[in-house]
């Protein structure tokens, strides 16, 4: 059988790509290589193409080329696409070009596949948990709730905690689940919720099945130390290498659901070939809500380097507060279960970083980017 992965010569899809050599699955993978994952020499310099070089059959190309996709889409069976612009903050200013990639390359797929000849059976498709905005809550007056984007007024003046948009009154964070109302709070989020949608709508009218990922935040061995917009514990990670200060957004209180690598592969690929995933949506994350102040203080530890830690209270706008998933489908339907523990991950997230030759970080740069378009206080 033949599974073509768009970007899959990153960090979630190489890592795919590999386990379904090993599986036995021939391995088609579609992937600009852009330089902000990359590097400016993808072909000589970066890992994760050179993990999968000369193992799989490699096309060079975007999800947003009509005769690209003609060209990987040839005797496909199964198609995982992870193909994305990604980066809640970098979305909120670059929106054409998010939009671009992630519903129009989307789009060319599904035009395809609904007016020309093809032997695709199923199509995965990565969402986000971004698409849940803040998440699901309880208020004590008003039962599950779920809060709509902070304001800058109220961030302004410390109050990061998300309030009840009924009464006003605080609320308790609990596990979002699949059916938890979907309101992203950035440009991202709306292009991963449509991607999904756009994929199940027309793989039901065209005879395809269809299965989508929720994924919470990533991470292991091998994920860009050198991406300033995406994953706090590479950020973080390369800053304290380097000697330099953790700047803690917030109150540093804020959390996520930090899932490993090996647990996203396993739940993909169990997407694809459980039957009985068909038509369905699937949290994946732990489950376990882990604050960011926690994060940093773990990474210097590991490192054996304390470099200071100053919770500013700065704040991006569109960024969340919390979140984290309830997994109960997956388990029942895929039955996944996570086998990768936070302290577990990172724990063989650092050892492989200890390996790695550190560069300078871009990550202020992009800070200043963000002040200057308004978006970062």
């Amino acid at each position: 059988m033949k599974v073509l992965i768009t970007g899959g010569a990153g960090f979630i899809g190489s890592n795919i790509a590999l386990k379904l050599l090993e599986k036995g699955y021939n391995v088609v993978v579609l992937d600009s290589l852009s330089e902000q994952i990359h590097g400016i020499d993808p072909i000589n310099t970066s890992p994760l193409y050179r993990s999968i070089k000369d193992k799989v059959e490699f096309i060079r190309g975007s999800v947003g080329n009509r005769s690209d996709w003609e060209r990987a889409l040839d005797n496909v069976d199964y198609i995982i696409h992870l193909a994305a612009e990604t980066g809640t903050g970098q979305s909120m200013y670059e929106i054409a070009k998010y939009v671009d990639n992630n519903i129009g390359g989307t789009a060319l797929l599904l035009d395809i596949l609904a007016n020309q000849p093809h032997h695709v059976k199923r199509v995965v498709v990565a969402e986000s948990r971004a698409i849940y905005g803040e998440g699901k809550y309880i208020c004590p007056k008003c039962g599950d709730v779920y809060p709509l984007g902070r304001k800058d007024e109220d961030m302004a003046i410390g109050n990061f905690e998300c309030k009840c948009p009924k009464c006003g009154s605080g609320v308790k964070l609990v596990a979002t689940t699949e059916d938890s109302k979907i309101h992203p709070t950035s440009v991202y989020g709306i292009t991963k919720q449509v991607q999904g949608q756009l994929v199940h709508l027309v793989c039901q009218s065209i005879g395809v099945e269809s299965v989508s990922f929720r994924y919470q935040n990533v991470y292991g061995p091998g994920q860009s130390l050198s991406n300033p917009y995406t994953g706090i514990l590479s950020i973080f990670s390369t800053r304290i290498k380097n000697g330099k200060a953790i700047n803690i957004f917030e109150d540093g209180k804020e959390t996520r659901d930090f899932v490993y690598i090996d647990d996203i592969v396993d739940a993909t690929i169990l997407g694809m070939e459980v039957p009985e995933a068909n038509g369905h949506v699937f949290n994946i994350g732990t489950g376990v809500a882990t604050d960011v102040l926690t994060v940093a203080k773990t990474l210097c530890d590991k490192y054996g380097v304390q470099v200071p830690i100053t919770i500013s209270g700065n704040y991006r706008l569109g960024d969340i507060r919390h979140n984290y998933a309830d997994i109960s489908l997956a388990k029942k339907i895929l039955r996944f279960e996570p086998k990768w523990t936070f302290e577990n991950g990172i724990e063989q997230f650092t050892s492989w970083v200890n390996k790695q030759e550190i560069h300078q970080d871009n990550y202020d740069a992009s800070i200043e980017e963000m002040k200057a378009k308004g978006l970062y206080k």
